[in-house]
């Protein structure tokens, strides 16, 4: 790319950050990063083993029919980089309440034409020895989803991005930004570009008042389990499985391809400071522990391997809608997280360089990103 259609600094090196950078990249812009760690950083919301890709979205339907786009610009992804960082699977569901789930991915599943069954409640023992059976109402499997692998897709594509001419500014903690002039000044030294895009996750706030009333930081806790024996069979085999249950709500990622096996839920704390410790007190776990302890049996005797603390942004709200909005003159603020963000992330960097790049309205961009599309919009996305 010999001819730059323009400079643009990209804050934060996470997945919406780095994707972004490589969407303005592969359009001719000259991208420098900013992150105030290592790029990747450990400490980065997206630094994870393992993420859920999938097609059912629940109530949010907006987003489940910009999926498809999603699918397709993580392989277009994983061709640059030379590595395919993601296990196809199916992801199945587990229903214990009454809860307004079935309807809504009934409807936006056929809509997309991905498949979807219910699992009868008699064959769960077998399939899942694990799960905890009692309270079952339903069980529903999906297709065409996985497990994305963060960490391996953050490096192979720091390389390619380095490799394809952006500057890296790593330990350079920003401390102001100026979205008329298009300047930021990172470690006393002020940078200039014709454009700023802020995406620094759980940190968002501390450099911009933009969405300060929308989004919140959210001390988060995960599990990483060794199974008893008796199931560790069971475990490598099992696809990715979401346990809807009011008291017993938990997400589960097994081990595969590396990986240990996870198990979290999404309950948003929305408390935190995203610059606090990251050691898990039992105060951070007590929910999960509940949880897990209902939606599997034998909890009591799986084996932690490790606690850890993350910290996402969320919206003050039930909504979780991704807030990514032009700031004045030259910059734009993209807090896409909610829990969701790593699945939809070259998606939405995708969104903000078309922006940028005059290819898409801002109004149009804000409502792709917040998941407000018709369905025939999103489709009309490729």
């Amino acid at each position: 790319m010999t001819t730059s259609r323009g400079h643009v600094i990209v804050v934060g090196a996470g997945i919406a950050g780095l994707s972004t950078a490589w969407a303005l990249t592969r359009r001719g812009f000259r991208v420098s990063v900013f992150e105030q760690g290592a790029i990747p950083n450990p400490r980065a919301s997206s630094y994870d083993e393992h993420r859920i890709t999938r097609h059912a979205y629940g109530t949010l339907e907006g987003y489940a029919y910009l999926m498809p786009r999603a699918f397709a610009l993580y392989e277009t992804m994983f061709r640059d980089i030379g590595a395919r960082h993601f296990l196809p699977g199916s992801v199945v569901y587990f229903l214990r309440d009454a809860v307004d789930w079935y309807e809504p991915v009934s409807r936006t599943m056929t809509a997309l034409g991905k498949s979807f069954f219910d699992i009868p409640l008699a064959e769960i023992p077998d399939r899942f020895p694990m799960v905890e059976t009692q309270d079952l109402t339903r069980v529903v499997e999906t297709t065409e989803g996985g497990m994305l692998f963060p960490i391996r897709i953050l490096t192979d594509l720091t390389v390619w991005l380095g490799n394809n001419g952006v500057t890296f500014h790593s330990d350079a903690r920003v401390s102001d930004i100026d979205p008329e002039a298009g300047t930021l000044v990172a470690n006393g030294e002020t940078h200039r570009a014709d454009r700023i895009v802020i995406a620094a996750g759980a940190w968002v706030n501390k450099l911009t008042p933009l969405v300060e009333e929308t989004v919140v930081a959210s001390r988060q806790a995960v599990f990483y389990l060794s199974p008893p024996a008796e199931y560790v069979e069971a475990w490598k085999t099992v696809p990715v499985m979401i346990d809807l249950g009011t008291e017993s709500g938990t997400y589960s990622l097994p081990p595969k391809n590396g990986t240990r096996l996870k198990i979290g839920d999404h309950v948003f704390t929305r408390a935190g400071d995203a610059d606090g410790d990251r050691i898990a007190t039992e105060a951070d776990l007590a929910r999960l522990n509940r949880a897990a302890r209902l939606a599997y049996k034998d909890f009591g005797r799986y084996q932690v391997i490790e606690k850890k603390i993350c910290f996402y942004t969320t919206t003050r709200d039930d909504s979780e809608e991704f807030q990514v909005k032009p700031w004045a003159g030259k910059a734009w603020v993209v807090s896409a997280c909610s829990g969701h963000g790593f699945k939809l992330g070259p998606l939405i960097g995708d969104s903000v360089a078309a922006a940028i790049g005059g290819e898409r309205s801002d109004a149009e961009t804000m409502r792709l990103t917040a998941g407000r599309m018709t369905p025939e919009e999103a489709a009309a996305l490729g």
